[in-house]
C-alpha cells in the first residue's frame, strides 16, 4: 500500500491556490476538469515532492472544486494536513507577512497551526530537532482555532 493523496474541498480555486502556492510555497503538478461531474480536481505537491511527483506518485494535495455552489462546513473531523519545515520560524514570519493567522504559534519551536481559506487545519513541524524557543513565537497567544 502506498500513500497517494489528501482531498480537500475549496470554495474558490484562485484564492485556494493563492493560499496554497503563493503562500504555503506547493507547486500544481496536474489538473483534471470534469464537464460530465462537473467539477474541477487539481493537484499540488510540497516544493520538495514537485520534481518526483509524476514520475514516483509522491503524496499530493487535491484540490475539489465543484462547479456547482455549496457551502461546506470547517468539518473538524477531517483532522489536518502537515507539512516539515526547514525553518519554522522563517516560514511563520513569511506567512503572517503574506496575511496568514497563525492560529497556534511555534511556542516550542517545533509545531505551528495555520488554516487554508476553506479553514482546512495546517501543520507545520520544524525538520530535525526543535528549535530554541525565540520570540515573538514563544509567547505569542493562540488566535481562533486549530
Amino acid at each position: 500500500m502506498k500513500y497517494l493523496h489528501t482531498m480537500v474541498r475549496i470554495s474558490d480555486v484562485e484564492e485556494s491556490l493563492d493560499f496554497y502556492c503563493n503562500k504555503l510555497g506547493m507547486r500544481e503538478v496536474r489538473r483534471l476538469d470534469s464537464e460530465a461531474g462537473r467539477f474541477t480536481l487539481i493537484f499540488l505537491a510540497a516544493p520538495d515532492d514537485a520534481a518526483s511527483a509524476a514520475a514516483e506518485r509522491a503524496p499530493l494535495v487535491e484540490l475539489t472544486y465543484n462547479w456547482d455552489p455549496e457551502t461546506y462546513g470547517e468539518g473538524r473531523n477531517f483532522g489536518h494536513l502537515a507539512f516539515e519545515v526547514d525553518d519554522i520560524y522563517k516560514t511563520c514570519e513569511r506567512l503572517q507577512a503574506a496575511g496568514v493567522t497563525i492560529n497556534r504559534p511555534p511556542r516550542d519551536g517545533r509545531m505551528a497551526f495555520i488554516r487554508s481559506p476553506d479553514n482546512i487545519s495546517i501543520e507545520l513541524l520544524q525538520k530535525g530537532e526543535a528549535k530554541p524557543k525565540q520570540d515573538p513565537w514563544a509567547s505569542m497567544e493562540n488566535t481562533g482555532t486549530w
